[in-house]
């Protein structure tokens, strides 16, 4: 029995662990965090992060649970509405294999579906890894230590599996602050079964109302000194920076107020490497190539990453390095891809200046046009391949 040891239980590590194992791996999972954590942000699977989740059994557990489609109305500064993007748009955009979740949600089904097939031990991190050409033995913070066939770094942007193999500078730093958090309840000055989304210079709100559990925020705005910022808190920081706009806004960040915990609020950063492996230790989603959220393909890339990983060890058996370097052949030009995109997007979420702004709002309402819905569903379509 091959073994694997995990460290990270988010997405890309539970993911990770349920493929493995379905090809008989043993798995052990070490998670930093005391308890499970999740946010109540939206990811959309699509493309092959959907089709993954088609292959590793997730999407009946996942069907009670999608969010659908909704209608998306931009407003002004004061909440009063701009113009509005009917829920068709993503409909004829997206196709028939997509879903949309919540993060948490997605946590939830994979965790489920791994917890009794493999070991979790959270409130623990590898205190030191040595490796030769036929183990890994990784030594952990409560005092034990696990030999195996591959060490798996699945632990996030900031992730100490990188730092530890591959050393430091692969992280971008980029001068942007990201929140996003649920809403138990909806706020006042969204219609139902939609999103109000203001834009501005620098700053994007994003309020979603698909009723009492299934409602959320999202906000991201460009900053010089986002460590500064992280260390005011997410109310502090938000209520600085958009407590100015209508359009529930205000609501939102009232609500944040009674739990700031439950907001994942960080800076953004792009992880960018040469290399995901050496030897028998392999990085995976956000540790490896963390996207940013600008491109909405974080969560799909993980669980893409998890079952091609998966795939390329059964085929190459014994051969280990072999088989992480198709696995990264093969993946690499998605990532690159997304990252140049995200790079871009950039200036959709914190446009320059309001020329930008404007410019955007002429890009969005050309694809309301009947007949731009075709070219839009056919963009999309090459991308998400």
């Amino acid at each position: 029995m091959k073994r694997a040891v995990i460290v990270g239980a988010g997405i890309a590590g539970l993911a990770t662990a349920l493929r493995l194992g379905q090809d008989g791996w043993h798995t052990l999972i070490v998670e930093r965090a005391p308890a499970r954590r999740s946010s109540g942000y939206l990811v959309n699977l699509l493309g092959a992060g959907y089709d993954a989740a088609e292959r590793i059994g997730l999407l009946p557990a996942l069907s009670d649970r999608q969010l659908g489609l909704f209608t998306t109305v931009l407003v002004r500064a004061d909440g009063r509405p701009k113009f509005t993007v009917p829920s068709a748009i993503a409909e004829a955009a997206l196709g028939k294999r997509t879903m949309s979740v919540f993060r948490g949600d997605l946590e939830t089904a994979l965790y489920e579906a791994v917890r009794d097939r493999t070991e979790i031990r959270f409130g623990t991190t590898v205190a030191s890894v040595d490796q030769d050409a036929d183990r890994v033995r990784v030594m952990l913070s409560d005092g034990t230590t696990a030999d195996a066939d591959l060490l798996i770094g699945a632990d996030g942007v900031h992730s100490a599996t990188r730092t530890a193999a591959f050393g430091s500078g692969h992280r971008v730093d980029l001068p942007y602050v990201v929140a996003a958090f649920p809403l138990v309840h909806p706020v006042a000055g969204v219609p139902e079964s939609s999103a109000t989304t203001f834009i501005g210079p620098g700053r994007t709100a994003a309020i979603v109302n698909l009723g009492p559990q299934r409602s959320s925020a999202f906000f991201t705005y460009r900053c010089a000194d986002p460590g500064s910022d992280l260390r005011r808190g997410p109310v502090d920081a938000l209520s600085a920076t958009f407590g100015d706009l209508g359009a529930g806004v205000p609501d939102a960040i009232r609500h944040l107020e009674k739990d700031p915990a439950d907001a994942y609020f960080d800076s953004v950063s792009q992880v960018v490497m040469p290399r995901w492996s050496a030897g028998r230790i392999v990085l995976l989603g956000d540790a490896a190539w963390c996207v940013t959220l600008f491109a909405g393909h974080g969560a799909a890339l993980a669980l893409a990453g998890a079952d091609q990983l998966g795939a390329a060890l059964r085929r190459h058996d014994d051969n280990i390095p072999a088989a992480l370097a198709e696995w990264e052949a093969g993946l690499r030009p998605e990532v690159t891809k997304r990252q140049a995109l995200a790079r871009r997007g950039m200036h959709q979420y914190a446009p320059p200046s309001q020329f930008h702004v404007w410019m955007n709002d002429l890009a969005i309402r050309a694809i309301t046009l009947p007949g731009v819905r075709g070219l839009v569903r056919r963009g999309i379509e090459r991308t998400s391949r």
